[in-house]
């Protein structure tokens, strides 16, 4: 678990996938006058490798290969997209699709006992993705996977959890996002009257 996701509360069972989807940062507005600058934390194998080390889902040693590195963004890319959805719509195969081909680089088998849950088939550098796709599964199973979005602002585009009672939130910050688009909206609500 990142600090991001302590601070804004993820459960420790989406927390995996809250920070893997959050490796990219495409957020592009100013606050306070100061641009938010752009960034992608997994430039490269060794910032994925490094990335996993940190959290504990593969060694620091790990070798992740071109073709791993790869893999790893079309989980992201596919991640996100999925997240984008609105919960009821991500049932639909087009919004799943390309999701499930992206989780089968990241095969998982169930194993029972005293830690009974989903366990990676890979044994490489790579194995520690696996826990992203059973934080997908898992979260899809138990609904939580609902709460998880992408923030609506076009300039954010953030992934937040979703801690509200109804679970009908549309911004990652109501006092950043939500209020950017609200001032926006109403800005050309007034011109329109001119």
């Amino acid at each position: 678990m990142s600090k991001q996701s302590r601070r804004f509360q993820v459960p420790d069972s989406l927390a995996s996938l809250y920070d893997f989807a959050n490796t990219l940062d495409v957020r592009h507005f100013s606050h306070r006058g100061v641009p938010h600058r752009q960034d992608d934390e997994l430039k490269s194998a060794d910032d994925l490798a490094l990335w996993m080390a940190q959290r504990k889902l593969a060694r620091p040693d790990a070798k992740i290969t071109p073709m791993m590195f790869e893999a790893a963004l079309g989980l992201r890319a596919s991640l996100r997209y999925y997240l984008q959805h609105d919960p009821a719509e991500r049932r639909s195969k087009s919004a799943t699709r390309a999701l499930n081909a992206a989780i089968a680089f990241f095969p998982l088998r169930a194993e029972l006992g005293d830690e009974a849950g989903l366990r990676p088939t890979r044994n490489d550098a790579l194995a520690g993705l696996s826990a992203v796709a059973a934080e997908l599964y898992d979260g899809a199973r138990d609904g939580s996977l609902d709460r998880l979005k992408i923030c609506a602002a076009e300039e954010c585009r953030r992934v937040f959890f979703d801690r509200s009672k109804p679970a009908t939130r549309r911004w990652c910050m109501s006092s950043l996002c939500g209020n950017r688009n609200k001032t926006r909206a109403y800005r050309e609500r007034q011109r329109g009257r001119k």
